[in-house]
């Protein structure tokens, strides 16, 4: 077991972030482009309607690298890191984000990276990431004895590795501005998480009106309802219980609206239906119809929290057809109706 330095204490209190706010982003080789370029685009934005309102802009953006230079990241795009580690100074009117992606497997264990964030945390005003960039902290020990997330499909990776981090799955982001550590250290779950968590920052920094211009500008919700359980239980049993269905239940959710009989499923399975229906059984414990209505339960339910269409939409659009399909599946299986659960639990 290797042993990591724990980073200085976190205790000081952060002071607001001033105009000339820098944001650096650390990319490295195979890292997510949208883990990048999401939640930097919400704070070039900002700059942009302050701007049009004859503000000055209030974010300076600087994309580094490991070493300064090109390099390609996991979609293959190709950006230009104007500075390394060695060159970059920031100071304590800064942020540094650490993007995730493929690359992450080997970039956690960079300890010119790891040394380079221990040293940076206690000097910046907030240092956070976005995904799987989680380990990266993580392995650096800046999240001891704090909130965490990270995608879905790498939260047990996180909790598996020896130490004291609170992994938090159903959470969007744990950047809290009201917190004296978490407002400090903090990560984001999933890919377009770290663009909620980058609203979360232009909110704590510019105030709420600000937030909502960026997110209408964006077209997005300012802040998401629900925590990433709402997404991750249409895919995780691909990579866990049924890796012979994988490509079938990844292409399920997107066709919720379909007719997706047991003949359908199997057509686009290659497999014939009494087989399918076998190995639904043996791997997910369940049959396909049963599986495609909890598939169109949850869909349901996150758009009725989002309170965005009716409830004869919502039946439409997940492929319930009639509203009254869609009250009983919500009785049988919530024992509320859409009506009441949209009303209850709806956003807004």
């Amino acid at each position: 077991m290797h042993t990591v330095r724990m980073p200085p204490s976190r205790t000081t209190t952060a002071q607001s972030a001033q105009p000339g706010h820098r944001v650096l982003c650390i990319a490295y080789p195979r890292a997510m482009s949208l883990d990048i370029t999401g939640p930097m685009q919400v704070f070039a934005t900002a700059n942009d309607v302050r701007q049009r309102q004859g503000q000055p802009a209030f974010y300076e953006l600087v994309f580094a690298g490991l070493e300064a230079g090109p390099l390609s990241l996991s979609c293959g795009l190709q950006i230009l890191a104007n500075q390394g580690l060695r060159q970059l100074r920031p100071g304590a009117n800064s942020t540094v984000l650490v993007p995730g992606g493929d690359g992450v497997v080997e970039v956690q264990h960079h300890s010119g990276l790891r040394q380079w964030l221990q040293r940076t945390a206690p000097k910046v005003q907030r240092l956070g990431s976005v995904c799987s960039g989680a380990l990266i902290l993580a392995r650096a020990g800046l999240l001891d004895g704090l909130p965490a997330t990270t995608h879905w499909c790498r939260l047990a990776e996180l909790a598996a590795m020896e130490r004291p981090i609170q992994v938090e799955g159903d959470r969007l982001h744990t950047f809290d501005a009201s917190h004296p550590q978490q407002r400090h250290i903090f990560t984001s779950a999933g890919v377009t998480s770290g663009i909620d968590l980058a609203l979360g920052l232009v909110e704590a920094d510019l105030g709420r009106s600000m937030a909502l211009a960026v997110a209408r500008h964006l077209v997005m919700f300012v802040r998401r309802p629900g925590g990433q359980a709402q997404f991750s239980p249409l895919l995780a049993a691909e990579t866990t219980q049924a890796p012979r269905l994988a490509s079938l239940l990844e292409w399920i959710p997107g066709h919720l609206g379909e007719r997706l009989g047991v003949e359908q499923l199997a057509a686009q399975a290659c497999l014939p239906p009494r087989t399918l229906a076998r190995v639904f059984q043996q791997e997910l414990g369940t049959t396909p119809a049963r599986y495609v209505e909890r598939v169109r339960l949850q869909a349901a339910t996150t758009l009725l929290s989002q309170r965005q269409a009716s409830v004869s939409t919502v039946a439409r659009i997940c492929g319930f057809g009639h509203p009254e399909n869609l009250r009983r599946s919500f009785h049988k299986t919530l024992a509320v109706s859409p009506q009441a659960f949209a009303e209850r639990f709806g956003a807004g």
